[in-house]
């Protein structure tokens, strides 16, 4: 799957994605994008947008989504903290769906 990470998540987390093809919103040229906007952009090129900010489950009506979210909710966005995350990640995009929202690590 083509991942879209946000610009809080480290760069150096894809290479814990394994078997997918994961890009920076920097990267895709979609930074500094609002988050609206961004899963909009997203949708055009990407299957999956990762990131860590809880607070996008509350602004966007799940099920309208563009795209499909994996919002990580960890205690910080460091590389170390969230690449342990990784394995729940790696199972959630090999079952997600277009237009939904998962949480992972709550």
């Amino acid at each position: 799957m083509r991942v879209l990470l946000d610009e809080c998540i480290p760069r150096r987390i894809r290479g814990a994605l394994i078997g997918h093809e994961v890009q920076t919103a920097a990267e895709a040229g979609l930074a500094g994008l609002k988050n609206g906007e961004l899963l909009r952009a997203a949708a055009l090129k990407f299957g999956c947008f990762l990131t860590v900010d809880r607070n996008l489950q509350f602004q966007q009506k799940s099920g309208a989504l563009p795209v499909a979210v994996i919002v990580i909710a960890a205690r910080n966005n460091r590389f170390e903290t969230l690449v342990a995350l990784m394995p729940e990640v790696l199972k959630a995009l090999a079952e997600i769906r277009m237009g939904e929202l998962r949480l992972i690590g709550a």
